[in-house]
Formats: C-alpha cells, sequence, structure tokens
C-alpha cells in the first residue's frame, strides 16, 4: 500500500473535494483505493452499514472510491455541541463529550487507534488518500497534530498541498506553508494545486513562473477553477456561508447554530422550481412555499435559539397558513409537544415546550440510536440512516366530548422502514386541508423522488418538475466529472510516476 495526503493551507482550502476527485481518478485507473482522515471535526455525519458514525466527507469520498464506508475510514470524529465541547466519536462509537482543553490531554491515547487503524488499511488497498485538517503548520498545534504530518511520517507516504486562491494571498499561503514544513517531511511532497480560481485562467498564467523562483524542488501541478456544479457537499454544516441552489419556490431552511447534516437539502437540486434557503431570521420565513428543521447537534439549545429569534412564533404562523413543515431528526423533536433533557445528555440541560405541531414528546437519555435502514415510500426504495439521541414518542390524544370543527389533521408514519429484516413505521404526518407536517429521524430523506414531490405537491409549487436521474446515479457521474476536471486541469505526472501508472 502506498499512502498519499492532501494537505491544505487552511480550513476549506478544498482538501475534501480533491480526495474526493483523486479517489475518483484512481478508482478509473483500476486501483484498488480508499480514503482516510484520522480524525474530523463536523455534525455532518454518516452511518455505515455495521451502525458505526463516521464523517459525511468520507462516506461521500468512499462512494467516488467504490468502496462501502466504514469506520476505518474515519477513526477520530469530534462533533461540537456548543460551548468549546464536542462528542467523541472513536472508531464509530459515541463516547463521552468532552471539552477542546481536555481532548488534548488524550492525544497520545487516541494516537495508538489511529496509528493501528493505519497498521489495518495496508493489506486491504492500494493506495490510502488521507485528508489533512485545517493546515499542517500551525506552531502551536504541530506537537499534537494527529491528522496532518504524523500520519504521513508513520507511513513514509507522500503529500499534496492545496491553497484557496479565493481567500487572497495565493503566493504567501503556498510558498509560507510549505517553509514551515519540517525538513524531514518536505522532500515527501509531490507538489501543489491552487484551487477555486473564478474568471479568466489565462490571468493566472504566469503563476508557475513565480512559484518557481521560490519553490525550485515543489511542483506546481495546477489551477482548478471553481466549478458550482461539481461540488458533493459541505463537510462542515457549521460553515456561515449559505449554500444557496436553485431557481423558484423558496423553501427555507433553518441553520440553527449548531445544525448538523445539511447534506440533507442536496437531493433538491435534481430538481427545477425550486430554491433552497438557509434562513436564520422570521422575516425570512415571510415567502417561504415550505419549511424545513433540520438535525441538531444540541437540540434544547436550539429550540431556545428559535425563540429567541422570533423563529418559533414564525414557523407557527406559517403552519397556521397551511405552509408545510418539515423536521429531521433534532427538527422532528422540536416539532412535539415537549422536550426533556435533565441530565443534558444531549447538550443543554433543561425540560422546554416544544412547537406543539406534531403530538410527541422526546425524553434524552444517555443511549445514541445509530442504524443504516432501508426506507420505502411511495413506490420507492433507498438507503438512509438514523443518528440522535432522544428516545420520541406518540401521545394518546384524551377523548373529547365536543370534537374540534372540521375534525382533528389524521395522523400517520411518513414512511415505512426496513432494518435487519424488520419492518416498522417511521416518523409521522399530519395532514389536512390547513396545510402539513412531516417529521421523521431519518437523514436521506429527500433522496426519494416521490416524497420530494409530494412536499412540492402540498406547497403548491405551479412549475415543479422533479429530476429524472436516481440521486446515487447523479452523485456517482458527480465524482466521474470530477475526476476529468482533475485531469484537465491538473498536471498528475508526479502522482502517476510515484504509484508507477507510466
Amino acid at each position: 500500500m502506498k499512502a498519499l495526503a492532501v494537505l491544505g493551507t487552511s480550513s476549506n482550502a478544498g482538501k475534501s473535494w480533491l480526495v474526493t476527485a483523486l479517489g475518483a481518478w484512481l478508482r478509473r485507473q483500476g486501483i484498488r483505493v480508499a480514503p482516510f482522515k484520522a480524525q474530523n471535526m463536523s455534525n455532518n455525519s454518516y452511518v455505515t452499514l455495521e451502525g458505526g458514525e463516521i464523517g459525511r466527507a468520507q462516506a461521500v469520498q468512499a462512494a467516488a472510491c467504490g468502496v462501502r464506508p466504514i469506520v476505518q475510514h474515519n477513526p477520530v470524529l469530534l462533533k461540537p455541541s456548543g460551548n468549546g465541547t464536542s462528542q467523541l466519536v472513536l472508531l464509530g462509537e459515541p463516547q463521552q463529550h468532552i471539552k477542546a482543553g481536555d481532548y488534548y490531554r488524550h492525544i497520545e491515547q487516541i494516537w495508538p487507534v489511529v496509528a493501528q487503524t493505519l497498521d489495518d488499511w495496508r493489506d486491504r488497498c492500494d493506495v490510502l488518500l488521507m485528508e489533512g485538517a485545517g493546515s499542517p503548520v500551525e506552531l502551536n498545534l504541530m506537537h499534537r497534530d494527529i491528522v496532518n504530518l504524523r500520519p504521513v511520517d508513520y507511513l513514509q507516504g507522500r503529500w499534496l498541498l492545496v491553497g484557496d486562491i479565493e481567500r487572497g494571498g495565493i503566493f504567501a499561503q503556498i510558498i509560507g506553508t510549505h517553509t514551515l514544513i519540517p525538513d524531514p517531511v518536505k522532500p515527501l511532497g509531490l507538489g501543489f494545486i491552487v484551487n477555486k480560481f473564478r474568471g479568466d485562467l489565462r490571468l493566472f498564467a504566469t503563476a508557475g513562473q513565480h512559484f518557481a523562483q521560490h519553490l525550485p524542488d515543489f511542483p506546481y501541478l495546477g489551477t482548478l477553477p471553481y466549478a458550482p456544479t461539481l461540488q458533493p457537499e459541505s463537510e462542515d454544516s457549521l460553515c456561515q456561508v449559505a449554500e444557496e441552489t436553485g431557481r423558484g419556490a423558496k423553501f427555507a431552511w433553518i441553520r440553527f447554530p449548531h445544525l448538523s447534516n445539511s447534506q440533507d437539502s442536496q437531493p433538491w437540486q435534481l430538481d427545477s422550481g425550486i430554491r433552497t434557503c438557509w434562513v436564520t431570521t422570521a422575516d425570512a420565513l415571510v415567502d417561504a412555499r415550505a419549511i424545513i428543521l433540520p438535525g441538531s447537534k444540541n437540540t434544547l439549545a436550539d429550540l431556545q435559539w428559535l425563540r429567541q429569534t422570533g423563529l418559533a412564533e414564525a414557523i407557527q404562523r406559517a403552519a397556521q397558513r397551511g405552509v408545510p413543515i418539515v423536521g429531521i431528526c433534532g427538527g422532528y423533536q422540536m416539532l412535539g409537544q415537549r422536550l426533556s433533557d435533565p441530565e443534558g445528555h444531549a447538550g443543554l440541560a433543561g425540560d422546554l415546550p416544544g412547537l406543539g405541531l406534531l403530538p410527541i414528546t422526546t425524553q434524552f437519555v444517555p443511549g445514541k440510536e445509530v442504524r443504516q435502514v432501508t426506507a420505502m415510500a411511495g413506490g420507492e426504495t433507498w438507503q438512509a440512516y438514523e443518528i440522535h439521541m432522544g428516545q420520541t414518542h406518540r401521545l394518546t390524544p384524551e377523548p373529547s366530548p365536543t370534537p374540534p370543527p372540521g375534525g382533528s389533521a389524521p395522523l400517520k408514519p411518513l414512511v415505512e422502514v426496513d432494518s435487519h429484516g424488520q419492518r416498522r413505521p417511521e416518523g409521522l404526518q399530519s395532514s389536512s386541508p390547513q396545510g402539513a407536517v412531516w417529521g421523521t429521524y431519518l437523514h436521506g430523506l429527500f433522496e426519494a423522488t416521490a416524497l420530494r414531490q409530494n412536499l412540492a405537491r402540498l406547497a403548491q409549487v405551479p412549475d415543479y418538475q422533479p429530476g429524472t436521474t436516481p440521486w446515487p446515479v447523479h452523485q456517482s457521474q458527480l465524482y466521474d466529472q470530477m475526476a476529468i476536471m482533475l485531469e484537465q486541469y491538473c498536471d498528475l505526472t508526479p502522482i502517476r510516476a510515484w504509484l508507477g501508472l507510466g
């Protein structure tokens, strides 16, 4: 096995994108390739078939490499829950919530887990693509950094550097980072790539000459233009950039302070007539045709935030107007009558009333539900997963001697799921002539075309057209297009030579 790391001059430089594209490119060359990230910090997570939890980016990269995601792709996952605290997930298993300062005291106990995982990969693939995190030369962190140079040194692999020209100062980024790389590791560098160029590439034609003056032994491999249609998904759901896509009727997604699994919005990219918009203010819901409350890593804290910002009342008013409301995972819990977490198992401790849009209550307990399922609805079958804390129970309505005018909204399961051969109903949908409220624990809900169509119908979107390509097929095509673009704009000769590809 040979190991190749993708390091960045900063966060969001494009490491995840480049690993995904390289994985697809190597797979197309007939190479057995697998992704790896020693330590990831993200609330965008994925559940493996075995029920382990890893970063979404590594699951995407595994798909691009043509392999099934497993926990060994991301042995350490940190899920921020606020106030400098994160939940530690080790080899797919959730551990305790831990403060940043305390975490670094455990680094030397965590590194052996990473090292053993690296050893396990030696006979399982031809190339291990390792993704770094942030910058590899943060001088105050390098002595405890287990995700950038340490895995490269451990496997005596090679590394690439990617810089983000969109931030400005690209020459300082690349040259400065390379200068600070420790001398023993510098010779292992195969070259660097400039990423996210917007505009006319001819204006950057002399860049290679300037780089060569300062980096004569570190090859400039090329510049990648920013391609908005070739972005698999954002790794970090806490990113402040609102991912707004499409044109047409506004579907408002609530950007919680502790937002998780923001990629649930992505399948709407396949359709026309819908504009996906991330919102943080009540005013932004006035013209929304549908409102979606996604997942949260600190449900009670984000529910408090909804009330403090006026969003809670705005969502309730929208429901009364007949605007469809959808809650996913933590958002589902918020739609209920009450949420109770007196011990703070899922973040903020407390007992709060929900938005009152579904007859459910949620009690948070120490355990965490993590499972992959086969979902079924509207004649479609697809893979989805659950990953949440809290047990949700449906309330039994008390008999009323006087039925409410028009009757109560009928309730039924939203979908059906199969987990290890056991079928069961999942989620709730409440519908009435005035509108609809959906709640579910399923991540990947909108990968089903039928459910997107149904929600667009309830939202009364006149010019909605569903995409004709299934989401997994679309993703596979996307990875291939990324690989083609990488080969088109970058000189991959040093990588080919090192791998013996000719």
